[in-house]
């Protein structure tokens, strides 16, 4: 029996892109590449605990979150993919906590 494909936003570390693809860069990482339909960038410095901007959740997930919107809204060309472009292990470790662990980042967006 066949299984349907996972419709979620495929996240990829890997530098090679093809297709429509977006963009979640953190501070400090290098350049996005060309052709993405969109660029967000993020940030691991700390915000006060509790803070209205963040509602709690972790600033790797409010980026994916900005990412999803954008999409949805038709606020940037549509994309098929998202490259992840940490500028350390921090930055990719916090990416995959978001991925695996934050249930609204999860249910939009799959590691590749």
């Amino acid at each position: 029996m066949l299984q349907p494909s996972d419709p979620r936003i495929p996240v990829r570390f890997a530098p090679a892109m093809g297709g429509s693809f977006a963009v979640l860069r953190e501070a400090g990482a290098p350049p996005a590449p060309p052709g993405a339909a969109l660029v967000v960038e993020f940030s691991l410095l700390a915000h006060r605990i509790g803070c209205a901007c963040c509602g709690g959740r972790p600033l790797a997930a409010l980026a994916f979150d900005r990412l999803f919107l954008a999409r949805v809204k038709g606020d940037c060309p549509w994309f098929d993919a998202v490259h992840a472009l940490p500028a350390g292990a921090a930055g990719r470790a916090a990416l995959i906590a978001a991925l695996d662990e934050d249930r609204t980042t999860r249910a939009r967006f799959r590691r590749d």
